[in-house]
Formats: C-alpha cells, structure tokens, sequence
C-alpha cells in the first residue's frame, strides 16, 4: 500500500490505523422553463467558532457501536465548494442547511480533493488513486477508459443498488458511469466549455427525489450520488436571495446559499423515507475556486489551498459528532464506502471475476469514524498534464506542503501553520531538503500512466503552438 509507505516514514508507532460547478428563481413559485427558487433558509447557527489547527475533538474517544448492518450511504458532492464555509468560521450564514448537518457529523476539517478541477478530482475519487495513475485521454474535459475500476462497480457486483444524478453535460462522456444501475442527467442543459450557464439545483433535486422514490430502496441496500453544480461561475441572481455584494466572492456566497436550499429540501426528503433514518449522509466538495488568490480567478491549473482544500463530513447513524484536524484525503472515500457496506477494497467479491485486483490506495475511514485514534496521514493532490495545463503535484505533511511544477522541474515547501496563504516559498534549507525527500520517496511508488489520445503534441496546449507556427 503506497500510503501506508509514506506513514512508515513517521516515527511514531500508531494506535490504530484508519482502514481507508448560474442560475434564477423559491421551491413555492417556479419560474417558467427551469426552477424554482431556493427554499426559504432556516436559521443558522450561531455557535460555530474557527477551530485552531490540530485541535482534535475532546471526544475522540467516544466510540459508536458499529456500522448498522442494513446501511445505505448517500455521497453530497457539490462543485467548486470551498473550505472556508459557516461550520468552518466563515462570518457569513450562506449555509444553513449545511452547517444544520455538519454539526450532527464527523468533520474533517483539513480535508483535501484530488485536485483542482472537475475531471480530475471526481475521476481520482471514483476510482480511489491518482488521477494520473488512471487511464485517461488526456483531455481537459477527459475520458476515464472502461480499464479503470471504479469503486461503484464493486458495490453493484456485492447487489448494492447504485444510482446517481448530476447537473453537466461532461458527466454523459467522462467514463464516470461505471458500475451504476441507474444514471441520470438533468435535461436539456447548455454547453459551455468555459463557464456553466444552467441552473440546475431544483431539477437536479427533483431527479433525485424521482430516483430515490423506487420502493425497491425499502428492502435492499442502495448507495446514491448527486453532485450540485450551481455554486460553479457563471454566478446568476436569485430572487430572495441576497444580494451579498458585487464581488466574485460575494456572488459565488448567494449561489451557495441558493444550492444549499435544495440540498435542504434534498434532506427533508431523505428524512421521510422508511430508510431514512438508516442513511449516511457524506458532503464534500470536487474542488475550490480562487478570488484573486495568487491573481487566479477559475480554478484548476494550480494547486493552491484554496483551489484543492473542501468541506468533507459525513454524518452516520449512532457515530458521534466529532472533528478531525489532520489531514485527509478524497482518496480515502472509495474504501470508506465500501467498508460501510462491508465490502473488500481489495479483491472482487465471490464469484466475480474483474480481471485483478481493482487497487484503491486509501484507507478506509470508518474506524476512526466509530471513535478510533484518528491515524497521521500524508496527503498527495494530483493535476497531470492535460491538452489545456501542464503537471502539478503536491505533497502534505502535517502543516508542511511542497508543490512539484511541471515534470518536478522546480519545488516549492510551504509552512501552510505560518504561511496558510501560501505566500513565502521555502525553497532550501533543511525543511525544504525534508520534505523533497519525503517527495521523492512516494514517486518511487507512483505507477503514473500517460494519456492514450491527447500526447506530447498536444498536452499543455502544445497544439496551440504548433498551430502557430512555435
């Protein structure tokens, strides 16, 4: 296991180890064509105060029963979803609904995604390794080949029912389908390869209440995935909502509370089912956005914390609420789940053949969920080369985090504990010399897979050059 070898650099003996995208309208008056508005915010919490870094809950050490053993788990991934969120401190009440949940959960709250946009992080998440460990064409909006495993088909080989609905085009042609018995797409949606001009929320929440009506959901176990796309640019008015400002942020904060709404409604749905009080809930985001960060304003292309850290909590039947401050990764999703359901990570289930072994590299996290020691862990954030940006990898340890740009031409260590910005490079001394160390060691176990259509010509925009004459 390529994680548990960077672990094995720490010197500690551990007391258990984690087996691990614009947008109109309130759901009580539709606008013609799309939507209805968001729903009418409960109030929000006023408790929720900034948490210092590695502060773990005090109550750690309160252990929940066990996973009920007729489990159903829902995954909540919402597009461009940044950290900083009300739970997290962030002064203004944009989610209630949400912070109403991540109060009831375990939260990770040094969470990390895959990467920095879409393609990569989703595909890297369903999958369970790095989005260059994949095979994939190499495009910005890429295609995942049939070769991969995908952690759904496991569950779908165990009998699990897997449903799922989303809110983009580019979720009909990413390869993302695989192992889901039931794939949905809100209709009629415009394309844009640049910016996202539907708003999708209230259809997006209606699918999902259409697909989680099946009464078939009462006797059999069923994992379900819906990605909300609106808090994505292009940032469209709300009537009723806001407004916060004219700033990006201050737009992109009134599409987070729009989305939130129906996450909401989402919720109040769930809890009205005969299996709703059996359901785990898991909410994270594929990815942040920049604000001027290091003079970014889309995301992708980097990996700044603000482009890669997300919300990740999940809440689960009998768990205890609690925080947990190191650092975690989506790569640990893929096992958790299949360990909620109580299925292998590593081998297919009895009497199927899937050709070898599918090869999830993360850790299962429902121990510490129960109330396990939480286990240190280093985190790796993986952008390979594209037609339209070149390679980006990054490495987090504790509180420190090198960046690898390009073909690890140069390095970058940051201290994120005195330089969260990530605004004073180290780039020698032996804090530097440590963690290139600690880098190179885990490339050793990297088995980095090239693109099979966009190539040496094409990637990192070597098409536009060629075009023009360079």
């Amino acid at each position: 296991m390529r994680l548990q070898s960077i672990r094995s650099l720490l010197p500690l003996v551990l007391a258990s180890i984690a087996t691990a995208c614009a947008k109109h309208a309130t759901p009580d008056a539709a606008a013609p064509g799309d939507e209805a508005g968001a729903p009418p915010p409960t109030p929000p919490r006023t408790d929720v105060t900034p948490r210092p870094p590695g502060a773990e809950d005090a109550r750690a050490d309160v252990r929940a029963p066990s996973v009920p053993a007729d489990l159903d788990v829902i995954l909540l991934s919402i597009d461009c979803l940044r950290a900083d969120m009300p739970w997290s401190g962030y002064p203004r009440p944009i989610a209630p609904r949400l912070t109403a949940l991540e109060a009831k959960s375990i939260d990770y709250t040094t969470a990390y995604a895959m990467s920095s946009y879409t393609s990569m992080s989703l595909g890297g998440l369903l999958g369970g390794k790095l989005p260059g460990e994949m095979r994939r064409d190499g495009y910005f909006f890429g295609y995942y080949g049939k070769e991969n495993v995908l952690f759904p088909e496991l569950l779908h080989a165990s009998r699990v029912r897997t449903l799922a609905a989303h809110a983009h085009g580019y979720f009909s042609s990413a390869g993302f389908e695989q192992g889901f018995d039931r794939w949905e797409i809100v209709p009629d949606l415009k394309w844009n390869n640049t910016t996202d001009e539907n708003i999708t929320s209230p259809r997006l929440e209606a699918l999902a209440e259409k697909l989680l009506s099946d009464p078939a959901l009462v006797s059999t176990r069923f994992f379900a995935w819906f990605h909300f796309l609106d808090p994505h640019d292009r940032y469209m008015p709300h009537p009723g909502i806001g407004p916060y400002g004219t700033t990006g942020r201050d737009l992109y904060d009134a599409e987070v509370t729009f989305t939130d709404g129906y996450v909401g409604k989402l919720l109040d749905f769930i809890a009205s089912q005969p299996w709703g009080a059996r359901t785990a809930l898991i909410v994270t985001g594929d990815h942040g956005e920049a604000f001027g960060e290091h003079g970014q304003y889309v995301h992708g292309f980097e990996l700044w914390e603000n482009l890669v850290r997300v919300p990740l909590f999940v809440y689960l039947p009998g768990a205890t609420p609690r925080h947990v401050d190191h650092p975690t990764s989506a790569i640990d999703l893929a096992p958790t789940i299949l360990d909620l359901f109580g299925v292998a990570k590593d081998a297919w289930p009895d009497g199927i053949d899937g050709g070898g072994p599918p090869g999830f590299e993360g850790q299962s996290l429902v121990p510490e969920m129960l109330g396990a020691a939480p286990a240190p862990r280093d985190v790796v954030i993986d952008l390979p080369a594209t037609s339209d940006s070149d390679r980006r990898r990054a490495l987090v340890h504790g509180a420190m985090k090198l960046i690898a740009f390009g073909q690890d031409s140069f390095f970058q260590v940051f201290d994120l504990a005195q330089d969260p910005g990530e605004l004073h490079p180290i780039t020698k001394g032996d804090a530097f010399a440590a963690m290139v160390e600690r880098y190179r060691a885990f490339e050793e176990t990297v088995h980095d897979i090239p693109p099979t259509k966009c190539t040496e010509g094409c990637l990192n925009r070597a098409y536009l050059k060629k075009k023009d004459g360079g």
